[in-house]
């Protein structure tokens, strides 16, 4: 399977939003639901790796999912909004590696 550009996953989310009249939800909306997907995040990641586990009767969980719902609803945000997330990511690429240069002790320091 080839791999999926940002590009590309903004073009699969809008195509599966556009097929609904209701269309996107509005930005405040989608803060709320990508809200609600961290809380289920978390929840997994603290039956997994932390120290609260699962019941024995819930089902099991995944992270992997629950991150793919996350990237899902912030990619309906920056559709709804008409924001690249390819620019915004190089853009942020470029302030963490200006900002934060040396903030970090870099592997090859040692």
């Amino acid at each position: 399977m080839a791999d999926l550009t940002i590009k590309e996953m903004q073009k699969d989310v809008d195509d599966y939003i556009s097929q609904f009249k209701e269309g996107y939800f509005h930005p405040m909306t989608l803060v709320v639901r990508l809200t609600e997907e961290l809380g289920e995040l978390a929840r997994e990641v603290n039956h997994t790796h932390g120290q609260k586990p699962k019941r024995a009767e819930e089902a099991d969980g995944s992270i992997a999912l629950e991150l793919a719902d996350m990237i899902f609803v912030i990619t309906c945000m920056a559709n709804s909004l008409g924001i690249d997330l390819e620019e915004a990511h190089r853009a942020v690429m470029h302030k963490f590696n200006t900002r934060d240069a040396n903030r970090w002790t870099r592997k090859d320091a040692e």
